[in-house]
């Protein structure tokens, strides 16, 4: 079996990114290996985000897609209305209700309140 273990994005301003996670139910620690640079980690069911700031040398990855399950789907999108851009407003689907945003560094965040999910 394989199964994900880590995730890393790149942002010009990643306290600002850090805040919009948390937004969505991510609690995130400011950390530092050795002498790399001081990013923000969210460890969730085993699954390590990190949230690195770009060098100009650097790749953006603001073409990577991430996708959370999340609870109270509305509420959430309501909190980072004025944090990022609303693709597609909450609506069902077969997996449940399903929102597309746009966080401030430009990574595209399919949010899916499944049913099993809902309250």
């Amino acid at each position: 079996m394989t199964n994900l273990n880590l995730l890393v994005i790149r942002a010009k301003h990643p306290a600002k990114l850090a805040e919009f996670y948390r937004c969505l139910g991510l609690e995130f620690l400011l950390e530092q290996h050795g002498t790399g640079p001081e990013h923000y980690c969210s460890v969730q069911n085993g699954a390590v985000f990190e949230i690195y700031p770009k060098q100009e040398c650097e790749p953006s990855t603001s073409g990577t897609r991430l996708g959370f399950a999340v609870e109270r789907i509305d509420n959430i999108v309501e909190a980072v209305k004025n944090q990022a851009q609303v693709l597609t407003r909450p609506q069902n689907s077969h997996w449940g209700r399903r929102a597309v945003l746009v966080d401030p560094e430009g990574h595209r965040v399919e949010l899916l309140e499944a049913h099993s999910l809902s309250t």
